[in-house]
């Protein structure tokens, strides 16, 4: 797998995830914004149950709802190299027509899933699998998510490291994934390894004495049902701590030309206002509303 540096150029990034699906970003995060991450969720994943099913791991711990339990998430999700790849693969134009008026629209993006993950010793392989499979999206095609794993302690091959199979992205529905062609996503503390949703990826066995432990967040189209309801996970009075991008990117943005709006207004208006006074407020040029 492709290892680059945060200062690497976006548009190589973007290629190397056209071609393989996947790239290794090394020093993501800066040692405050990991150890304050660290801090933040690590009594959380101590406390939370292992999982019960299989797919999940029975000896792996999993947490949600990240933008709500710790105040180093926006580092991490608006990373220029992640953020920047993000709305280069997933904001692509399209149109439409509104009388005899041909209209272009580009969507926007959100924050559709948050997790940290604790691998313990004895875990075994995840089954591999594609995550825009929660859409129900076909292959091939454009891709509709952009993914991270934030390795929070060194990812090894005997550790846990997520396995991923390169340019899987480009395989049609029916081609099954072998683990024979997956790599693991072998990378230091403070690295995130990036991949489309198309992408077969899986947690890896860990058969040492230590865990594994990372972060996970996916954006997704804008016009797409969250896999995590941001809404519900993150509290109003949270969300208007946040920086405005990062508001936008939970969802309080309305997806153009018209997704998830309030008395037909940007949701970002509610933060400051009643749905009152969004009510009695001049709308907005809208043609499909």
């Amino acid at each position: 797998m492709t290892h680059v540096q945060p200062d690497a150029d976006l548009e190589h990034v973007v290629a190397i995830l056209e071609r393989d699906g996947a790239v290794i970003v090394e020093g993501f995060a800066d040692p405050d914004t990991l150890a304050g991450l660290r801090a933040d969720l690590e009594p959380g994943l101590e406390a939370a149950a292992y999982s019960e099913s299989g797919y999940d791991g029975q000896r792996t711990k999993r947490l949600s709802s990240l933008f709500q339990r710790s105040a180093h998430m926006s580092p991490v999700v608006t990373q220029p190299l992640y953020l920047g790849s993000a709305r280069r693969l997933l904001q692509q134009p399209t149109h439409m027509w509104i009388g005899k008026v041909r209209m272009e629209v580009t969507p926007s993006i959100q924050i559709s899933f948050t997790q940290a993950i604790r691998i313990d010793p004895g875990q075994g392989r995840q089954p591999l699998h594609r995550d825009d499979a929660m859409h129900l999206w076909r292959h091939p095609g454009p891709p509709c998510r952009l993914q991270l794993m934030l390795a929070m302690t060194d990812f090894t091959a005997a550790n846990g490291a997520t396995l991923v199979i390169p340019g899987s992205q480009h395989w049609d529905d029916e081609r099954a994934p072998a683990y024979a062609e997956a790599i693991p996503a072998v990378m230091p503390a403070g690295s995130a390894l990036l991949w489309q949703g198309g992408v077969y990826h899986g947690g890896g066995a860990n058969t040492t004495d230590a865990p594994r432990f990372s972060l996970s967040v996916a954006l997704d189209l804008g016009n797409l049902r969250q896999e995590e309801n941001q809404y519900l996970a993150v509290p109003r009075e949270t969300v208007q701590t946040l920086p405005d991008e990062v508001q936008r990117l939970l969802g309080w943005e309305r997806c153009p030309p018209g997704l998830g709006q309030v008395e037909t207004q940007d949701p970002m208006l509610l933060l400051e206002q009643t749905q009152q006074e969004l009510a009695t407020r001049p709308r907005g040029a809208n043609p499909l509303t």
